[in-house]
């Protein structure tokens, strides 16, 4: 990362802390007016007492003045902080970091699952002047040498239980030459063990953060353009991207999450979200703004979130369909009735409708957001009107699949024909792009100036999916651009059959993909995990969707296995596609 810093010039005077490659002028030109702003206001001054960079790191440290007694991390039965415990040991965290030599701009990189180390690592890596980089907890060594070799990590902080994963990507790099970040193990907070045959220049988690300075003077951003942290995109893909976040859309998407959340103050948070995705929907941060506790849970399981739910009063949680899905499909002796009522954000592919009724059955209060990596995770969501509360069940549930309106923060979002970038009728009917404009669209792809050029063509943030705009203004998510299938000239979009298929009452997952055909160019083709003790064939599917939509929509194969997904809940479609273009034509 210091390279690329060191290897790209200022965006006219605003941005001295980030840096872009030389090539990307076109996007900067954007901003020509920002440097100019203050001459217009003649007698105004931009100082200290009226200007300060917003920063997310604000929030703990008015957490550990405002909310120092409220309990901010729970862990397990016996690890539990309050916020001023947790600002200080961030403030040690960042100190060690600073001995270990890490400097404004270096790169830290996290491998861990939702452990109370990643709570404080969100806060203390930045504090340090350092930008943070969360690694999906599945990928693989040979993934991982490939991350860490191209965000240049100069230290990676690694779960126990990952570690051998890690230090087969470290043997990797060392073989190809390259240099070794410092190694950091995160050790189980409930054991009493620590890790045995460290190397010398290893460091162990808890005697690190000990070794801090409590008086260390934080490295606040030299501008609020300055990157916080890395996100990689989640693998539907075969080639991830590095995003990169500023600490000024890191601090207004964390406002517009909670508020979207519906979260008043001190609210109990249950962590099903990964907090390496998106730095867990940016609410790491917000729960330190609104004095909020984190429930911190190693392990998603429908047991897991309804005891926690109990034990804590949890109040909000969030996860993708996969989660609502594996819930509502769990054994009886898993689920105990809620105590009072949770609300969950679920974010990803559409939510089945039929998914969403069961969730709320159980006690639930379902709401939808939509975004990507690239908008800081959530950008939209369905903002329920009380005019909806007397519509009946199966409308509100098709009303609650929406993906609905842009939050406070971001500035526009628009449905727009890819090519010509006119806006699409909102007539709930004709496809276009999702396209967005804003403060919360990440700044760049890390060392990847075509791709970013590429994304904002037309000075909108391209999506690559594809949507509705209903007459109310309201956005349907129908497709990624990719997933949509062609068959005889006809668009089919591979959500509406996937609703149909969860819909049948032995299907517990589903996902649609394009197979290859000679004669219709390509048609639908399912791959469906049935619930356990269900017994149908292809073609009891394949008729049932036929009863239920156009015939050219309803799949002609249906293949019965486990679908791929990534550790956030997302369905691997590029996996599926592969194994669907392996088949060849039906016929």
């Amino acid at each position: 990362m210091n390279q690329f810093f060191k290897n790209s010039r200022l965006v006219l005077g605003i941005f001295n802390s980030i840096k872009i490659h030389s090539k990307a002028t076109k996007l900067t030109r954007q901003f020509s007016n920002l440097s100019e702003s203050w001459k217009s206001m003649e007698g105004f001054l931009k100082c200290s007492a009226n200007f300060e960079p917003l920063t997310p790191l604000s929030f703990l440290d008015r957490a550990a003045n405002v909310f120092r007694d409220r309990t901010s991390v729970i862990y397990g039965e016996k690890l539990k902080y309050n916020w001023e415990q947790t600002h200080n040991r961030c403030v040690k965290l960042a100190s060690a970091l600073v001995h270990l030599g890490i400097s404004h701009g270096d790169v830290v990189a996290t491998l861990a699952p939702n452990v109370p180390a990643m709570q404080e690592l969100h806060f203390a890596v930045p504090m340090a002047g350092a930008v943070l980089c969360t690694l999906n907890t599945r990928h693989d060594s040979a993934m991982l040498s490939i991350l860490l070799m191209h965000s240049e990590a100069k230290v990676i902080f690694v779960d126990q239980k990952l570690l051998v994963i890690a230090q087969g990507a470290l043997a990797l790099l060392a073989d190809k030459k390259q240099n070794l970040p410092l190694l950091v193990v995160i050790c189980q907070t409930d054991e009493s063990t620590a890790v045995e045959n460290l190397n010398p220049r290893d460091h162990d988690y808890e005697s690190l953060l000990g070794s801090g300075d409590s008086n260390f003077a934080i490295r606040w951003p030299r501008t609020e353009f300055d990157p916080i942290s890395i996100n990689y995109t989640s693998g539907t893909t075969s080639r991830p991207k590095g995003v990169v976040y500023s600490h000024r859309g890191a601090y207004l998407n964390t406002i517009a999450t909670f508020l979207l959340h519906e979260m008043s103050l001190f609210p109990v948070y249950l962590w099903t979200v990964p907090m390496f995705h998106c730095n867990g929907w940016c609410m790491v941060w917000g729960l330190a703004a609104l004095g909020g506790t984190n429930v911190c849970l190693r392990n998603v399981s429908p047991k897991g979130i309804f005891e926690n739910i109990s034990l804590h009063k949890v109040t909000h949680m969030g996860g993708a369909p996969t989660v609502l899905n594996m819930i509502v499909n769990s054994p009886a002796c898993d689920l105990k009735p809620l105590p009072h009522k949770v609300k969950i954000m679920t974010g990803g592919s559409p939510p089945p409708p039929q998914v969403i009724a069961k969730m709320e059955e159980l006690g639930f209060g379902v709401n939808h957001l939509y975004g990507l990596t690239e908008t800081y995770g959530p950008a939209t969501y369905c903002l329920w009107k009380p005019e909806w509360d007397s519509l009946p069940p199966d409308e509100k549930f098709l009303l609650k699949a929406r993906q609905g309106v842009q939050h406070l923060c971001l500035k526009e979002v628009d449905i727009r024909d890819s090519t010509t970038m006119e806006k699409v009728p909102a007539d709930g009917k004709t496809i276009g792009e999702i396209m967005f404009r804003g403060n919360t669209v990440m700044s760049e792809y890390l060392n990847d100036t075509k791709a970013t050029e590429e994304a904002f063509k037309g000075g909108w943030f391209h999506s690559g999916d594809l949507a509705v705009k209903h007459p109310d203004g309201y956005i349907e998510v129908k497709d990624r651009l990719k997933d949509i299938i062609i068959s005889g000239g006809e668009n089919i979009s591979t959500v509406e059959v996937e609703r149909v298929l969860y819909s049948h009452p032995a299907v517990v997952e589903a996902a649609v993909v394009a197979r290859p055909d000679n004669h219709w160019g390509q048609t639908p083709c399912a791959f469906v995990k049935l619930k356990e003790g269900s017994s149908v064939d292809d073609q009891e599917i394949i008729n049932f969707c036929r009863d239920n939509l156009p015939h050219y929509m309803a799949p002609r194969t249906v293949i019965f296995e486990d679908i791929p997904k990534t550790s956030t809940g997302k369905i691997q479609k590029f996996i599926l596609r592969e194994k669907a273009n392996a088949l060849g034509s039906l016929f």
